[in-house]
Parts: C-alpha cells; sequence; structure tokens
C-alpha cells in the first residue's frame, strides 16, 4: 500500500474545497490499478464526492446549515456557536471516500469531484490522507 497525507487550509469560514487534482496527481504517480483512499482523520470534517462549481458546493453548505443549524441546541458546546452540529455532520457526510483507479486514472463520473467538507469554523488546517492499494 502507498500512502501520504498533505495539510490542507480550509479557512474560517464553512467550505466545500476541491482535492480531485491532488488526488488525481496521486493516482497517477501510484499507477496501475486499485482503490484510493482518502480519509480525513478529524471528527469535525468529511469527504465528499459531488459536482463542483455549478452551484452545488453552495447547495450542500446551504442543506447542512438546514440539517444543521448552526444555534444553540447543540451538547457539545465549546469553540463557535454550534461547533457541535461540525461534531454530528460526519455521521452525514463520512470523513472517508474510496474510488477505484483504472491505469492510473481516477473512474469518477464526469461531474464527479473530491471534496473536503469543513463546517468547523476553529479548525482551519486539516490532514487529508491519500492510500492505495494496487489490484
Amino acid at each position: 500500500m502507498r500512502s501520504e497525507v498533505f495539510t490542507l487550509t480550509t479557512g474560517s469560514s464553512e467550505t466545500v474545497h476541491d482535492i480531485t487534482a491532488r488526488c488525481e496527481q496521486f493516482a497517477r504517480e501510484a499507477g496501475g490499478d486499485g482503490l484510493l483512499h482518502v480519509f480525513v482523520p478529524h471528527a469535525t470534517a468529511g469527504v465528499a464526492l459531488i459536482e463542483l462549481g455549478a452551484g452545488s458546493d453552495d447547495d450542500l453548505l446551504s442543506a447542512l446549515s438546514d440539517l444543521l443549524p448552526a444555534d444553540d441546541r447543540w451538547r457539545h458546546r465549546h469553540g463557535s456557536r454550534g461547533h457541535g452540529r461540525s461534531h454530528v455532520m460526519p455521521a452525514f457526510i463520512p470523513p472517508y471516500a474510496t474510488v477505484p483507479v483504472l491505469g492510473g486514472r481516477l473512474a469518477l463520473g464526469t461531474w464527479q469531484s473530491i471534496a473536503v467538507v469543513d463546517l468547523n469554523v476553529d479548525n482551519a488546517q486539516r490532514q487529508v490522507r491519500l492510500s492505495f492499494i494496487g489490484g
């Protein structure tokens, strides 16, 4: 298995951050056929396969805001207002995704991208682990 970790700066606002190019580079360097596993080792971030750049990323953040409002209902209470919702979000958007790799290329659908979803405005630095398991 080949594995590497990189640091991602998500900033001080809720974000859907595209990491597709970094994943493509890693898969290309690994070469061959196999599986790319993307994992964020954080209790408040997730990995989504989603169309980006056509409004879907904003729609996702809006849907998460409706589903998980940033208010005082959360029992997990430290950090910014509504921080507890960031700890619930990975139950809906898991902290991992696995994508087939064929001939060193990600086998994503036409409009699919790989993104880190981060609602936690208290932690602007994220680690992302990419692992390639050859087949």
